[in-house]
């Protein structure tokens, strides 16, 4: 994100929030903004937001199609607090 401060999801801060639906669904809409506005050789954007049992980490799987040549792929991405 060099010179793009705008660009992103706040994930950041909703680290330090209550690990409830709502902030799950808040990562889960950020994420899916960031990829529609921003990327656009991939659509069918499904993401899957969960935590840990000790809900200190967030377990993020992102499942797209590249466009390009119709492959389905997915990533996950482990957000975990820092104290």
């Amino acid at each position: 994100r060099p010179f793009q401060p705008t660009m992103g999801a706040n994930l950041r801060s909703l680290l330090f929030e209550p690990a409830d639906a709502i902030t799950r669904l808040a990562i889960k809409d950020g994420v899916t903004d960031v990829l529609v506005k921003h990327e656009p050789r991939i659509e069918n954007i499904n993401v899957i937001v969960e935590t840990t049992q000790n809900e200190s980490e967030y377990v993020i799987v992102v499942v797209f199609s590249i466009k390009e040549n119709d492959s389905v792929q997915d990533v996950e991405i482990n957000l975990r607090r820092l104290r």
